[in-house]
């Protein structure tokens, strides 16, 4: 039995996920498994599938859709190997991802997490740097020439100042990721409340830049797209915000408890977000957009 696997959840662009699996199955190391949960209607997807003819590749159609946050809990529980890639559908990796992980892990083997080399690509698949990537590099990622060890409270208040990372491409110990789970309670900001659940639990990353080795899809914000400005993700995250600085508090992790209250990245993105609702027109969303991004820092009782 394959001790790497990569589990896809898919819905969405057909083209982009076969680009995405031709990507997984075209490993320099070919001891994986790909299991594919399909939580869309796409008729000729499982077709596809089948003419593959590859028996690393396992693929599963929800009967009915699950939606994000369902669907990767029901990807982690399916998950059996040692270590997992919860990959994203329209994510690309270099040949050598596989190969450059397993020897980090060999390396390190009580590793709970690898945040391997990542280059952003447009919709195109033309490597890119737009603002947002930007912003990750050389305000909030932390300086790492070669390879770093991260955990505890230093991470988390990394993290929770302004998540650098980029979740589809980070290899997790299985076990870990089993026990812990997506929290029910997110949609949009599930992949920091993981991260941070771990590190909870003591589990340490391994943030590795020697060499790039996955492909990072960021499509452009449609001005169409409503809840980009409606604010509603931003609701979601001063929830978890208030929530984990408690927590924090409570671990005795007053760097975390800070960052989480200060919010800066999720202010900042907050605060790019107000022309757009401001033209469309969404007074809801302004309310909530100006709340999150101008009140970061105060601390909620009760």
């Amino acid at each position: 039995m394959a001790t790497f696997e990569f589990m896809l959840p898919y819905y969405g662009d057909v083209a982009l996920m076969q680009a995405a699996v031709r990507s997984i199955l075209g490993q320099t190391d070919p001891d994986l498994r790909l299991t594919v949960v399909d939580d869309g209607k796409e008729p000729d997807v499982p077709g596809w599938f089948a003419a593959l003819g590859d028996d690393r590749v396992r693929y599963l159609r929800n009967e009915q859709n699950l939606g994000i946050t369902k669907n990767f809990q029901k990807c982690v529980e399916l998950s059996t190997a040692d270590h997992v890639v919860i990959m994203g559908c329209d994510d690309l990796l270099h040949p050598h991802y596989l190969e450059t992980v397993r020897a980090i892990l060999k390396a390190n083997p009580d590793l709970g997490m690898v945040q391997p080399g990542v280059e952003v690509i447009d919709g195109d698949g033309v490597v890119s740097s737009g603002l947002a990537d930007n912003v990750k590099g050389k305000l909030y990622a932390p300086t790492v020439k070669g390879r770093r060890l991260m955990g505890g409270e230093e991470l988390a208040a990394s993290v929770l100042r302004g998540n650098w990372l980029y979740f589809p491409s980070i290899c997790w110990r299985g076990e870990a990721l089993r026990a812990v789970n997506f929290r029910d309670e997110y949609s949009v900001i599930q992949d920091l409340a993981l991260v941070v659940d771990l590190l909870e639990r003591g589990e340490s990353m391994m943030v590795d830049n020697t060499t790039t080795v996955f492909q990072y899809r960021r499509h452009a914000v449609s001005e169409s797209s409503v809840q980009a400005f409606s604010g509603t993700r931003f609701t979601e995250a001063e929830r978890y915000f208030n929530a984990v600085a408690e927590r924090m508090d409570a671990r005795g992790w007053p760097k975390a408890a800070r960052a989480a209250r200060v919010r800066s990245a999720s202010r900042f993105h907050a605060i790019t977000m107000l022309p757009g609702a401001l033209r469309r027109g969404q007074g809801a969303g302004v309310k909530v957009l100006a709340r999150h991004a101008f009140t970061g820092g105060q601390r909620h009782e009760g």
